[in-house]
């Protein structure tokens, strides 16, 4: 799952939004580093992310990646099931997309606010970018899932063949649609119960 999906979820499960955002931008033990309610945000992304990888049905579906591409398809697919969420969101909240990142946007602030919360760097940019340049709304239309996918290679040599990941996802759109219906129901059930625990 990837930005929009770890926000839904938040809100889905009553949890921090700036903690499930967070999750891939804090590493090691969070306990010491954020408020208690950020914590659980950042516990929760973890599980979301490890319970997605071990989805019977995402393994199936890397199984439609070209094997020189197969390390590559849990990111490219990780773009794909939030291009589902977000071409699909009024099946998933009461808010437009539009308003539901204003709202995410404003938690994240009120939540960070706080003087005693330091932040990572990257992430500090990274969520100034999301909601400048709207990468949420855009993930609506799969060619600019692409577009991020081809943008994300540029980044290094090692990171050259995501490029080539976007085709895939396009060759096999609707298999993919089809996983992710099935995926994102027990994403939320297995989200819910961890949240409650």
């Amino acid at each position: 799952m990837n930005y929009l999906a770890h926000l839904h979820i938040a809100d889905t499960t009553n949890t921090s939004f700036s903690g499930n955002f967070l999750g891939d931008f804090v590493k090691g033990n969070p306990d010491t580093k954020f408020p208690k309610q950020i914590v659980q945000g950042i516990r929760l992304h973890r599980f979301v992310d490890s319970f997605t990888d071990k989805h019977p049905q995402v393994l199936t579906a890397k199984q439609l990646f070209p094997i020189h591409l197969r390390r590559y398809a849990p990111i490219a697919l990780d773009m794909f099931w939030d291009h589902c969420l977000a071409a699909n969101w009024s099946e998933f909240h009461r808010l437009s997309l539009v308003d539901f990142c204003y709202l995410a946007e404003q938690k994240i602030a009120q939540e960070t606010a706080i003087d005693s919360v330091l932040l990572p760097e990257r992430f500090e940019r990274i969520n100034g970018l999301v909601w400048r340049d709207k990468w949420i709304e855009s993930y609506q239309k799969i060619s600019n899932i692409e577009y991020a996918l081809q943008r994300m290679s540029s980044r290094s040599s090692r990171m050259a063949p995501l490029a080539d990941t976007g085709k895939v996802l396009i060759e096999h759109y609707q298999v993919f649609a089809n996983i992710f219906t099935d995926l994102y129901t027990d994403v939320l059930v297995a989200s819910k119960q961890f949240s409650a625990k």
